[in-house]
């Protein structure tokens, strides 16, 4: 009985949530843990106020943070690049003094911060850096991501095996095998969308990324009115997140909508994330091609 007594995760409920996007059901669950140890108390709160940031709640992680244990400081690190207005060159340049100092690395709260600022800053070799050997199944598929994102399929195949080891039928090591099928593409696009689809019906509601994810292997198949339902589906509870604005915009054009629904969409995203990689890039290449018309526009002679 005391091994079975041990081997139950008393933070199941409050993980799968928050791995799914569920950001407000995972903070539900956090508020109804009665930890066991201080151990699962600070995963508990850790998980909680990672929640609270994930939705914008800033103010409530910062309050709580001033009595919180130590080792949910580094918290206060991710708040503050996150936060409108952020001076975020000055906060990436803390982050490398503390990185190099060493001292936090110890801390899986500092190493999930680092990472994050890091991903943000497109600065993936810093963040593997950051996780090189972490075990913690969070870090392992952080690092998952990380790899996806620089286009190493063959390494992030690894990691999946290492996450596979850990945790074969867990819902992180679900998320990654359908977010590396969706990077390769072909006949692995249709097992990331029934992976997400199984997702919904154990867990329930999606939050934006498990949605997105969902919502492009739909698409890749051609189905882009499920991808849209999806999609419209989690923007309900995530008005303004600047992923799910992008995929409307894209999946609007294909389902045949007005012109006007993608533009609204697009509009949306750009005022409300003038930070977003996306919402750079587009301004950048408005710019440029303003610059070329006004360059090449002919004279008139009076």
């Amino acid at each position: 009985m005391a091994r079975q007594q041990q081997d139950v995760d008393e933070l199941f409920d409050v993980k799968n949530s928050f791995y799914v996007g569920n950001y407000q059901q995972a903070i539900n669950e956090a508020q109804n843990v009665k930890p066991s140890t201080p151990l699962i108390a600070l995963q508990r709160d850790s998980f909680l106020y990672r929640s609270y940031i994930a939705q914008g709640n800033y103010r409530i992680v910062l309050q709580e943070l001033q009595r919180a244990d130590p080792m949910l400081q580094p918290l206060k690190s991710l708040v503050e690049y996150l936060s409108p207005g952020a001076n975020k060159p000055a906060v990436v340049s803390d982050i490398d003094a503390r990185v190099a100092k060493g001292i936090e690395l110890a801390n899986e709260v500092f190493l999930i911060v680092a990472a994050t600022v890091y991903y943000h800053e497109e600065n993936y070799e810093a963040a593997l850096k950051i996780l090189h050997g972490a075990e913690a199944l969070g870090l392992r598929a952080f690092t998952l991501q990380c790899l996806l994102a620089m286009n190493r399929t063959d390494l992030a195949h690894k990691q999946l095996k290492a996450l596979q080891d850990v945790e074969d039928d867990g819902t992180l090591t679900q998320l990654s095998q359908a977010w590396l099928n969706l990077a390769q593409g072909g006949p692995g696009v249709q097992d990331a969308h029934y992976s997400v689809m199984e997702l919904a019906e154990r867990l329930g509601t999606l939050g934006a990324g498990p949605a997105a994810l969902g919502a492009a292997a739909a698409a890749s198949r051609g189905m882009w009115e499920e991808a849209e339902q999806m999609l419209t589906e989690a923007q309900t509870r995530a008005p303004q997140q600047p992923e799910l604005l992008l995929a409307l915009a894209v999946s609007a054009v294909h389902s045949g909508k007005q012109p006007e629904v993608s533009s609204r969409y697009l509009a949306q995203l750009l005022d409300s994330h003038p930070e977003h990689p996306f919402t750079k890039e587009y301004n950048a290449k408005s710019n440029e091609f303003k610059r070329l018309c006004d360059q090449y526009q002919p004279s008139v002679a009076s």
